[in-house]
C-alpha cells in the first residue's frame, strides 16, 4: 500500500508517524506555543530526527468550539511557514491541515505534499476538484457539522455503519474528480463522545472495508484525559496505549503530537508482526 508524495512512493504497509505542528493560539495541546521562526524550525527539526515521515501543519484549530477565523488570516498564518519549512528542509514531505481549496492549493503549490481535510470536502465544495487537479494524497475525516457545532452532533443510527457509509460516499466523489491516493481518519473526538470514541477505536478494523490507509489521531485527546481525570499535558502515557491498540487494529499512519514515543510504538508492532 504506497501514496505518491511528489514523485516518492511511501510504503504505508509499515505503519508511518505524522508530526503535528499547530501553529495556531488556540488548539486544545500546543496552542501558542510555537510562536515564532526559530521555535517552528525547531520543532520540526526535532520531530523530522525522530522519525517523522510527515509533518502536518495546521493554522485553523479545530478542537471543539475553537474560533472560526477568515480565509485571510489563515492564509497569513501558514503560507510563509509552508516556504520557510521547504527552504530549510528540502525533502520534507508536507501535510495541510485545512478544509479550504485555496489554501490547500497555495500550500501545495508552493512545496507541501498532502492534503488533510477534516470535512473530507463537505465544508468546501471546491476542495475534491481542486486536489484531483493538484494530483496530491488526500486525507479525508469523518465530521458532522463544524468545529463550532460539532460537540452537539454525535447522534447516530449505528456509529460504525453510518462511518463507513460516509466514507463510501466520500470516496466515491474523490474518485470521480481523479484522486488516486486517499486516506481515511475516522475523526477521534470529532462529532463523537468518549464512549463513541473507543467503540470506534475497538472496531478500526471494519474501517479497512475501503482497502485504503487508515490515519489515527488520538494524540493527547480528551478520550484520554477525561477518562483518566488529567489533562492533556499528563495524557503522553494514554496516547502511547491507545496508538498501540490502533496499530494492532489496522492504523497505517499515527497523526501525533509526540514523534519519538510514537515511532517507538511502531516499531514494537512491526517486531511483534514479523
Amino acid at each position: 500500500m504506497t501514496i505518491n508524495c511528489k514523485g516518492s512512493l511511501i510504503d504505508l504497509s509499515s505503519p508511518k508517524v505524522m508530526g503535528i505542528l499547530n501553529i495556531t493560539p488556540d488548539s486544545f495541546y500546543d496552542g501558542g506555543k510555537y510562536k515564532n521562526e526559530d521555535q517552528i524550525l525547531l520543532q520540526t527539526e526535532k520531530m523530522l530526527k525522530e522519525g517523522a515521515t510527515f509533518i502536518d501543519v495546521g493554522a485553523y484549530s479545530s478542537r471543539p468550539g475553537a474560533d472560526h477565523i477568515s480565509e485571510e488570516e489563515e492564509k497569513a498564518r501558514i503560507l510563509p511557514i509552508i516556504e520557510l519549512l521547504v527552504v530549510k528542509f528540502p525533502e520534507i514531505l508536507l501535510s495541510i491541515d485545512t478544509f479550504r481549496s485555496a489554501i490547500a492549493k497555495q500550500c501545495i503549490l508552493a512545496g507541501a505534499a498532502l492534503v488533510n481535510d477534516i470535512s473530507a470536502g463537505n465544508l468546501d465544495t471546491e476542495m475534491v476538484p481542486v486536489v484531483g487537479d493538484l494530483k496530491v494524497p488526500y486525507i479525508m475525516m469523518h465530521m458532522k457539522g463544524t468545529p463550532q457545532t460539532m460537540k452537539t452532533l454525535n447522534l447516530y443510527d449505528n456509529l460504525l455503519k453510518d462511518i463507513n457509509l460516509y466514507f463510501s460516499e466520500r470516496i466515491a466523489t474523490a474518485r470521480k474528480h481523479g484522486i488516486d491516493d486517499i486516506i481515511i481518519d475516522p475523526g477521534f473526538g470529532f462529532a463523537k463522545n468518549v464512549a463513541q470514541n473507543f467503540e470506534l477505536l475497538k472496531h478500526l478494523e471494519i474501517l479497512q472495508f475501503h482497502k485504503l490507509p487508515i490515519l489515527a489521531g488520538l494524540s493527547r485527546k480528551s478520550m484520554i484525559y477525561k477518562t483518566l481525570d488529567i489533562d492533556s499535558t499528563a495524557a503522553l502515557n494514554g496516547t502511547t496505549s491507545l496508538n498501540t491498540i490502533a496499530l494492532i487494529h489496522g492504523a497505517s499512519i499515527l497523526r501525533v503530537h509526540d514523534v519519538k514515543e510514537a515511532v517507538e510504538c511502531v516499531s514494537l508492532i512491526n517486531a511483534l508482526k514479523s
